[in-house]
């Protein structure tokens, strides 16, 4: 299981430093993302890509749990008033849930991908003012470690705070 530690950085130079340090440190580049005010040149690293600028996970899981409960009560209404002269069985509540599962996780995701993270609104003051957050997905038991080896040798870094799980898929 990985956490998510949050950096607020002056500029991209410090970024790239702190991330040579953490590529040093063995933690791959593909888990290291920034995100900056449109305009800011971040030549060389590794930008956050929808899944960590937007609420696409969050909107996935709402719509996947929504939809499944949707499925499962439109499998019940089938199955207790069947349509004249059709026998449904009761695995008609599964097919209906996992369609709607599916069908309620893939309008959701789309709908949130275009809402700002909302983990993030407490960065974008200083996303806005031009500093840089840097987004470092690390092993839960490196946590500690990571914090002070960026404390003891960046401190133009500030320590912004440690999600608490990063989801499985993105």
């Amino acid at each position: 299981m990985r956490r998510r530690l949050y950096f607020i950085l002056p500029d991209a130079v410090s970024a790239r430093r702190i991330r040579d340090a953490l590529l040093l440190a063995q933690i791959e580049n593909a888990h290291i993302h920034v995100m900056a005010r449109d305009g800011v040149p971040l030549n060389g690293l590794h930008e956050a890509s929808i899944l960590q600028s937007s609420d696409f996970v969050h909107g996935a899981e709402t719509g996947l749990a929504v939809g499944g409960g949707i499925g499962i009560l439109a499998g019940l209404v089938a199955v207790l008033f069947p349509p004249a002269g059709v026998d449904l069985q009761f695995v008609t509540i599964l097919i209906t849930a996992l369609l709607g599962a599916a069908f309620g996780a893939w309008i959701a995701s789309m709908v949130a991908s275009s809402i700002p993270n909302s983990r993030l609104k407490t960065f974008e003051s200083a996303v806005a003012a031009g500093r840089i957050l840097m987004m470092v997905d690390v092993p839960a038991g490196r946590v500690d470690e990571i914090k002070q080896l960026i404390a003891s040798q960046h401190q133009e870094a500030a320590s912004s705070g440690i999600e608490p799980t990063i989801p499985a898929f993105p």
